[in-house]
């Protein structure tokens, strides 16, 4: 009896040890193990990350379409935030008037507005409509720098404005536009404009802007054109560097087909977001119901 109550005594406090060093060990594990700390830094994704932005166009409805776009916008920007939306014209049905801005766009966006995120707008053919779309250039929340075409640069990314309606500046705008681009140092540059260039919608390609811009693109290493004016959403394959991506459905849809160079096209109200790397920017169509229907990749 006297053995086994002395072992009993011993077994007692060893377990009074274990636990106690156990007891310790959870208290300071965050601090001794070194992959717990670095977990978050560790994911590359996250890590070299340069730029989130989205796209949308031919937006300025007000009704429920345009809305809700505009939710889906919020709810991706919930989870994966950005402060930058690319407005590729068309901002304001039917003819322009500035005075629906608060109806069509602040109203629409205002949860996205509240929390900072910037509009980089471009004229769309429906908002030449009323004097020439210059209360649009001049509008703060487009942030067009009072020009028709423009530029800007964030984190390594150059974007081009463009005005591609028929009565633009043509002549000095393509002076501009080699000029910008001969000269840029970005390691990614994205052109946008309201015209499409390759679609396979209502309108079709545009041949006359394919001779204008095509040639420009691949001198200058142009990788992405973004635009609407279709009311689809439709990604190209790599055509001669530059991938081709039409956001239209921001508010209205029309029906799309295929082309040979089409990798993904679909009729959905959407937007398009953009994941932008070092090697490579990940593209993702995300429609209403807040699923990503389409992921491609541009690679540098």
């Amino acid at each position: 009896m006297k053995l086994k109550r002395r072992q009993f005594l011993i077994f007692s406090g060893l377990s009074t040890i274990a636990s106690s060093f156990l007891g310790w060990k959870l208290k300071h594990q965050n601090y001794e193990n070194p992959f717990l700390e670095t977990a978050v830094a560790a994911n590359p994704k996250s890590k070299d990350l340069l730029l989130r932005f989205v796209s949308v166009a031919d937006t300025g409805t007000g009704a429920r379409g345009q809305y809700s776009v505009a939710k889906a916008m919020n709810s991706y920007h919930q989870k994966k935030p950005y402060d930058l939306v690319v407005l590729a014209g068309d901002n304001i049905y039917n003819n322009g008037e500035i005075e629906k801005i608060e109806a069509v766009f602040e109203k629409p966006y205002q949860p996205l507005l509240k929390k900072g995120v910037k509009f980089h707008a471009c004229l769309g053919n429906h908002d030449i409509r009323t004097e020439n779309g210059d209360p649009q250039v001049k509008y703060p929340g487009f942030n067009m720098q009072g020009k028709r075409y423009y530029t800007f640069s964030k984190n390594n990314v150059q974007f081009f404005a463009l005005d591609t309606n028929g009565n633009a500046d043509w002549k000095n705008q393509l002076i501009w536009l080699e000029k910008e681009l001969s000269s840029s140092k970005a390691k990614w540059k994205i052109v946008f404009g309201h015209h499409q260039i390759y679609a396979s919608g209502h309108y079709g390609t545009n041949s006359k802007l394919i001779q204008t811009f095509t040639p420009l693109f691949k001198k200058y290493g142009v990788q992405l054109y973004i635009n609407g004016h279709e009311h689809h959403y439709e990604r190209t394959r790599d055509i001669n560097g530059t991938t081709y991506l039409i956001c239209g459905a921001g508010a209205g849809n029309r029906p799309v087909g295929r082309s040979e160079w089409t990798e993904y096209s679909t009729s959905n109200l959407s937007f398009a977001a953009y994941n932008v790397y070092a090697d490579r920017i990940e593209i993702s169509g995300i429609g209403t119901d807040n699923k990503v229907f389409d992921q491609g990749v541009v690679k540098l």
